[in-house]
């Protein structure tokens, strides 16, 4: 299950938006990350050719089993990731910033140990 950081980024979005509005179209992931239509278009064309994601006739974008997977591990992490920088002290705001560069380089033990401590001794 190894995949570039971008198409991460891009199934989390997916699922992001997905569970936020109920449907995702490419044009929504493009204004939600600032990407350009045809970046974006491209990006999908890659994802569905590699079976993450999977486009209706209207447009509409799903996640894969495959895709769905990836999304919600990504996710945790960038939630976890993310919650404790909070509490350290980190802003919002900068927490979620690098909580997205972090979460893809982190290793599953390092993210675990991570997880565990914020389960533990975290706000819930």
């Amino acid at each position: 299950m190894n995949i570039y950081e971008s198409a991460e980024d891009y199934l989390e979005r997916i699922l992001i938006l997905k569970e936020k509005q109920g449907k995702v179209i490419s044009l929504d992931i493009a204004n939600s990350m600032n990407y350009s239509k045809p970046s974006v278009s491209r990006a999908m064309k890659n994802l569905r050719e590699n079976g993450y994601i999977s486009i209706n006739s209207l447009g509409e974008i799903d996640l894969t089993p495959k895709g769905s997977e990836i999304a919600h591990k990504i996710y945790e992490r960038h939630q976890v990731i993310s919650n404790v920088l909070v509490q350290i002290g980190v802003s919002e705001e900068v927490a979620l910033r690098d909580a997205c560069k972090i979460e893809h380089d982190l290793s599953e033990e390092t993210f675990n140990a991570i997880k565990k401590h914020n389960e533990q001794y975290g706000k819930k």
